[in-house]
């Protein structure tokens, strides 16, 4: 997480990137309005001369259309669609428009190869596709079909016939599709007529094979055969029955002949066979030894000729019993012979049932089969022949599957070019490239723009920024706010001099007309205001500049100087302004290098410097001659005056190097003629300038003592008494 500093140098970085971004803008005014008026200029002429287009619309209602005839779906057939026609059928519906077909009917109805002049077919069909706009309006069935063109007329006019051919073809499409789906309808009936008459005779040959009668029109219910199949059902029932009384009668004989008396008596009586004299024994036999118990209750003895009775009696009733018994097991045994005689009969009348049954299934599954293919046939004939009615009926309805809703109108205005919109999008795309012209021109310009940029690319501090347009300060009022400038620079002079005693300085540049002259004149008479006794010194053996700040005469000067006996006091002059002295370059000679290049030149630089608090030399531009280099080598101090947004980087960088290369040290740079205006960044410095001016009240000129006061304490070290033979007599 970043700290308050942190975010602070951040949001001071984007503040600094968003000023920079407007600087941009305000240094490119010029190219941005440029190209803004241009690119606007080239959209209102392209707007003015692009032909002028009518739009004529015609809107279409889409019916529903109906598939092809199915026999066996009804009479009248199903939609293809929903409550609206589905996206791919309306796309279609846009092909079909579109298609050669259409237009071709168009251009014939409406002659367009002799209305539009010079067209033949094949031009006037491409022309009208490229004219023609198809489109649906939006959850509707509804279509527009827009034409654009020159002539109002014919917009409205291939509109309306473009709708109307659409319509007329739609028509005959769908007529002639109900018409192929009759004939075809037709076809089928005739061959499904023939088909039921083969399978009516099919089925009648079968009906006469098996006997069995049929009504056309009467449903018999029931099926071939089927009283055999239950007659043998029955009969399958018999001997099933037949089977079990047999297995019952040879185990009742089984049971007769395994058990004992007392148990064979109780099994008897249990079988309750008609005819069977066992239970009638039985119950006697029980009721008399019921009767004999009660008599033995009574006391009656074993002797008693009642108790002898009923046991004779008793044995009677016993021997009957076993009797009755022998004649059961020979009844059932009778039983059992019956029962098999009859399930003989019973199984020879199955197996023939059963072959009569089989027999009839056989028959029956051909009969049914032929019954069924004839009835199908029949009534698949009945439908068509419906159907075929019905569809006879819908084609005498009348049908459009195509409604003209709007027929197009005539158009008031044109829709094309569209003014409003043309010129905004000039306006947008104008400034749009304004602007990004002004930022590529700002990334291919690699001048100086900032002091940021003087100090990071020639590691020297800047010294002073001078505004644009000023003037040469001793012709003004000494209370103009543009001498506050160049105060400053005679202050940063002296706080960047690392030696007391280095008071003699050129003043170069990389090019002409980057304002050195103007920037040493001016810094030479704040210097002298300021009480330094202050030498200007004209070396520009070239193009000097220096004798028109004071209107003096250049005949005499440096060169003589150079090249004749003639003493300093001869060619040094005194200015208007106190304290400010000023060598003229003389007359220009041959070899200004070479001159300035020998000991009498250094010598003169020694010399002025003794005499004078600051020598203050003017040489040529550095990159265009040697003369430069030469006078850097021999003075104390070299200051670089950069005219802003003129050299690029590279070419101050050769300018510190030159100096450098012979020797010279660079004690900063002068950032001149400073658009104030349009460069935010710096205008502060005027506001200052002008806040900080002397006032009308205040003496603009210090008196020695104050300036030698100044000068002290700026230095540190006090000014040196001159001798007065040191003193120069002008």
């Amino acid at each position: 997480m970043q700290n308050g500093p942190d975010r602070q140098t951040s949001a001071s970085e984007a503040s600094l990137h968003a000023v920079d971004y407007w600087q941009v803008l305000k240094n490119r005014y010029g190219v941005i309005l440029l190209t803004f008026l241009l690119i606007f200029m080239t959209a209102a002429v392209i707007t003015y001369v692009l032909p002028k287009k009518y739009e004529s619309t015609a809107l279409l209602q889409v019916n529903h259309s109906f598939v092809e005839l199915d026999p066996l779906n009804g009479a009248a057939g199903q939609p293809m669609t929903g409550a609206s026609p589905s996206h791919a059928y309306i796309q279609n519906q846009f092909k079909i428009i579109e298609s050669e077909k259409t237009l071709l009917r168009v251009v014939e109805r409406l002659d367009l190869t002799t209305r539009w002049r010079g067209f033949d077919r094949d031009m006037a069909l491409l022309k009208l596709k490229g004219i023609l706009k198809t489109e649906q309006i939006r959850n509707t069935d509804h279509i527009e079909i827009r034409i654009r063109h020159q002539n109002r007329e014919d917009a409205r006019d291939v509109a309306k016939e473009i709708a109307e051919s659409y319509q007329l073809g739609r028509n005959a499409d769908e007529r002639q599709r109900a018409g192929d789906a009759l004939d075809a309808l037709e076809s089928e009936v005739r061959s499904q007529e023939d088909l039921v008459e083969d399978k009516r005779r099919h089925f009648h040959s079968i009906v006469k094979a098996v006997g069995i009668p049929y009504i056309e029109g009467i449903y018999t219910s029931g099926r071939m055969g089927q009283s055999e199949e239950v007659m043998l059902k029955n009969s399958e029932m018999q001997q099933f029955m037949a089977e079990e009384k047999k297995s019952q009668l040879e185990n009742q004989i089984e049971q007769l002949l395994t058990l004992r008396d007392e148990e064979l008596v109780d099994f008897a009586e249990g079988l309750q066979l008609p005819g069977s004299q066992v239970p009638a024994l039985r119950a006697r036999l029980q009721q008399s030894r019921l009767s004999l118990e009660t008599m033995k209750a009574s006391g009656l003895g074993r002797k008693h000729p009642s108790i002898e009775m009923a046991l004779i009696a008793q044995k009677e009733m016993n021997e009957d019993l076993k009797g009755a018994v022998v004649v059961l097991r020979e009844l059932l045994k009778t039983q059992l012979g019956l029962v098999n005689g009859q399930l003989a009969k019973i199984k020879d009348r199955v197996e023939e049932r059963r072959f009569d049954a089989v027999d009839k299934a056989l028959q029956s599954q051909d009969y049914v089969e032929a019954k069924q293919d004839y009835e199908t046939a029949k009534a698949m004939l009945s439908q068509m022949k419906l159907t075929n009615s019905a569809r006879r009926i819908a084609l005498k309805i009348p049908k459009n599957p195509i409604t003209i809703l709007e027929d197009p109108k005539m158009a008031k205005d044109p829709v094309y070019p569209k003014v409003t919109l043309f010129l905004s999008l000039g306006a947008a795309v104008g400034l749009i490239f304004g602007v990004a012209i002004a930022f590529f021109l700002e990334y291919l310009d690699t001048s100086v723009k900032s002091l940021e940029d003087v100090e990071r690319y020639l590691q020297v501090p800047v010294l002073a920024v001078i505004p644009k347009d000023v003037g040469v300060l001793h012709k003004q009022s000494g209370m103009s706010p543009d001498a506050e400038a160049y105060r400053i620079l005679r202050t940063n002079i002296e706080f960047n001099r690392n030696n007391p005693e280095d008071n003699s300085i050129t003043i170069i540049s990389g090019g002409a007309g980057e304002g050195k002259s103007t920037t040493l004149v001016n810094l030479a008479y704040v210097c002298a205001q300021g009480g330094y006794t202050t030498l200007m010194l004209d070396a520009d053996l070239r193009r000097p500049h220096l004798h028109t700040f004071f209107d003096i005469n250049n005949s005499v000067g440096l060169t003589n100087y150079l090249t004749t006996d003639l003493m300093l006091e001869d060619v040094i002059l005194q200015t208007p302004v106190d304290n400010l002295y000023f060598l003229p370059s003389g007359i220009l000679p041959a070899d200004a290098a070479g001159l300035l290049n020998s000991r009498r030149m250094a010598e003169l630089i020694q010399d002025v410097k003794q005499r004078f608090d600051l020598v203050l030399v003017d040489s040529p531009p550095i990159l265009g001659v040697s003369d430069a280099s030469v006078l850097a080598s021999e003075v104390d101090l070299t200051m670089i005056v950069v005219q802003h947004r003129k050299l690029p980087r590279n070419m101050l960088l050769r300018v510190k190097q030159a100096v450098e290369n012979v020797g010279g040290q660079v004690i900063g740079v002068v950032l001149n003629n400073v658009d104030v205006r349009s460069d935010s960044q710096y205008q502060y410095y005027t506001s200052y300038y002008t806040y900080y001016a002397p006032s009308s009240d205040s003496d603009p000129v210090p008196s020695p003592e104050a300036a030698a006061a100044e000068r002290a304490a700026i230095t540190g070290t006090s000014s040196p008494p001159k001798d007065d033979d040191d003193e120069l007599n002008y």
